[in-house]
């Protein structure tokens, strides 16, 4: 078995989050490596918005942009998969789905989350372009259109009034959803939203464009975009073979952490989508940087501590 050993820290992520955070140890002089498997959440998107000073640009050059940067202050990358985890002698080992083994005294996991769509034909196949769930990261490019949102839990009323902010033309699709709540109906009529019931059939798409929302029963409503829910799901199978227990909540599972991105499990951290649902690429930027700086100041009390303990011959 092929180990390198040579690493404060591991990071398994290279997005937003694990890039930062690479880019923040290596200035601090620390060994970095960061295993990435180059599946980006999004990829499919054509800008990453509200990312100060590079709006609209598009994600993979983003990242392309970090590993050189984290590069250049002499982080190492491995273009692999993280398949398994495991404490060992002081550290950790990480094994990858190339056959190399990777030891580390510290562990950040930038592993990003898997977007849960529901079983409608047409979602994933238009997902991160005119199928979408933050009006944040690409409410901007829909603005004035028809959009419908997909009813999946008592949230979707939320996810309607919010894409009313932008676009007079809004259909609530009440699919699978709960009833909504008396004031619910009274904000969705006052905001002129239809609320259409009946189940979702599909979405039609003619040259890979989005036409229609078609139910069971074959009416059609045009739209231009669809806004979804879906159930996020932290990657956590490392952290679980660590000992580490997502937590649930009502839109998904992450990986919990105190405000600096220190996990239950000593000497691991977790930074971006993995631990907060909701972060955009800004936020996970900023999280990779906060727990890159708390890996680092634990990392030099160690060594201090590893200093005082030569120095009285203990």
């Amino acid at each position: 078995m092929d180990t390198d050993r040579n690493h404060d820290v591991a990071i398994i992520g290279g997005g937003a989050a694990g890039l930062s955070a690479a880019v923040t140890l290596a200035r601090s002089l620390r060994s970095v490596v960061v295993v990435d498997a180059g599946e980006p959440r999004n990829a499919p998107a054509d800008g990453a918005h509200n990312v100060l000073g590079h709006d609209g640009i598009p994600p993979l050059e983003l990242l392309a942009a970090g590993r050189r940067e984290a590069a250049h202050y002499g982080a190492q990358m491995r273009h692999d998969r993280a398949v398994a985890a495991r404490r060992h002698d002081g550290g950790f080992e990480v094994e990858l789905a190339g056959g190399e083994t990777l030891w580390a005294r510290r562990l950040l996991l930038a592993t990003g989350l898997i977007d849960q769509l529901p079983d409608v034909p047409g979602l994933r196949e238009l997902w991160g372009k005119s199928v979408l769930h933050c009006p944040y990261c690409h409410g901007w490019e829909v603005r004035g259109q028809r959009v419908g949102v997909l009813g999946t839990s008592p949230l979707s009323v939320h996810q309607a009034l919010m894409f009313r902010q932008l676009s007079e033309e809004v259909t609530l699709f009440a699919h699978r959803m709960p009833d909504p709540s008396d004031e619910a109906w009274a904000q969705l009529a006052a905001l002129s939203i239809q609320v259409v019931d009946g189940t979702v059939d599909r979405l039609r798409i003619e040259d890979g464009a989005l036409r229609a929302v078609v139910l069971e029963d074959g009416h059609e409503f045009g739209v231009d975009a669809v806004a979804v829910a879906p159930r996020f799901l932290a990657r956590s199978d490392l952290y679980e073979q660590l000992g580490g227990t997502p937590t649930d909540q009502p839109a998904g599972a992450f990986i919990a952490t105190d405000p600096m991105g220190r996990t239950e499990i000593p000497g691991v951290w977790a930074a971006g989508n993995s631990t907060d649902l909701g972060a955009m690429v800004a936020a996970a930027t900023g999280a990779g940087v906060v727990a890159a700086a708390a890996i680092n100041a634990d990392l030099v009390a160690d060594d201090a501590a590893t200093a005082v303990r030569a120095r009285i011959g203990a």
